[in-house]
C-alpha cells in the first residue's frame, strides 16, 4: 500500500522542509503555491486609505507518493522542520493511494514511485 503526504505549509519553510525531506531518504516531490486560510482567517491591510480583507494567504503545499511504511518518518521529518509553534503553520494530510502509473514506462506501484 502507498500513501500520499499532503502538507500545507508557510512558504518560507520550504527550503528547510525539502532539506529535511531529502535527508529523510525523499527522492521526488510536487510543490504547489496555494492560497488559503483556516482559523487564521486572513488579515487587514492598509491599500490607499482604504481598508480591506486579505482572506486567502500564501502558503506551499507539497505532495509526496511513498511506500506505507515510510509515511511516519515523512511527517515527523515536515513536523520537525515546517512548525513554527505560531497559526498558520499548516497541515499535514495523509491518504491511501490505490494506484500509480509511470506514464514513461507503464511501471505501476512502488516501482512507479522509486
Amino acid at each position: 500500500m502507498m500513501k500520499k503526504i499532503e502538507a500545507i505549509i508557510k512558504p518560507f519553510k520550504l527550503d528547510e522542509v525539502k532539506q529535511r525531506l531529502t535527508a529523510a531518504g525523499i527522492t521526488g516531490m510536487t510543490i504547489t503555491e496555494v492560497k488559503g486560510f483556516g482559523r487564521q482567517k486572513g488579515h487587514t491591510e492598509l491599500y490607499r486609505g482604504a481598508e480591506y480583507t486579505v482572506d486567502f494567504l500564501p502558503k506551499v503545499k507539497i505532495e509526496i507518493l511513498a511506500p506505507e511504511e515510510m509515511a511516519p518518518k515523512i511527517v515527523e521529518a515536515i513536523l520537525e522542520s515546517a512548525q513554527t509553534g505560531k497559526i498558520g503553520d499548516g497541515k499535514i494530510f495523509v491518504s491511501s493511494v490505490e494506484e500509480v502509473i509511470r506514464i514513461r514506462t507503464s511501471e505501476r506501484g512502488e516501482e512507479a514511485i522509486s
